[in-house]
């Protein structure tokens, strides 16, 4: 089955409300290659996280919550949205959209 993500060109991981990897789409496999991909579901998130971002992970998965970020590494700049995942209104995990930013990023504000 095709979805949305599979050819998304940003990295898209699912996991459960224990932590389990359930989905990556391909650039998420590309992404986390070095850590075994693909074979990565099925494992636990927490288990590739260490402190304090494995506690982070944990109140996340206890208290579903929407966080928001920014990093570089390697002077690559990206922006990260870790959001809780619903499915018929019953929260079933978190879901992590990791997308490359350019180096200038044009800001709008609408009123």
């Amino acid at each position: 089955m095709n979805i949305w993500s599979d050819e998304f060109e940003g990295a898209v991981t699912i996991c459960n409300t224990e932590g389990i990897i359930t989905y990556m789409n391909d650039k998420s496999q590309k992404q986390f290659s070095k850590y075994g991909g693909g074979k990565l579901i099925g494992t636990n998130l927490l288990d590739c996280h260490p402190e304090p971002s494995r506690s982070k992970l944990v109140e996340f998965l206890k208290n579903p919550i929407t966080n928001v970020y920014t990093i570089e590494k390697k002077g690559v700049k990206k922006i990260i949205h870790q959001s809780p995942l619903y499915e018929n209104g019953i929260y079933s995990g978190l879901i992590e959209i990791s997308i490359i930013l350019p180096q200038t990023l044009p800001h709008f504000i609408r009123d």
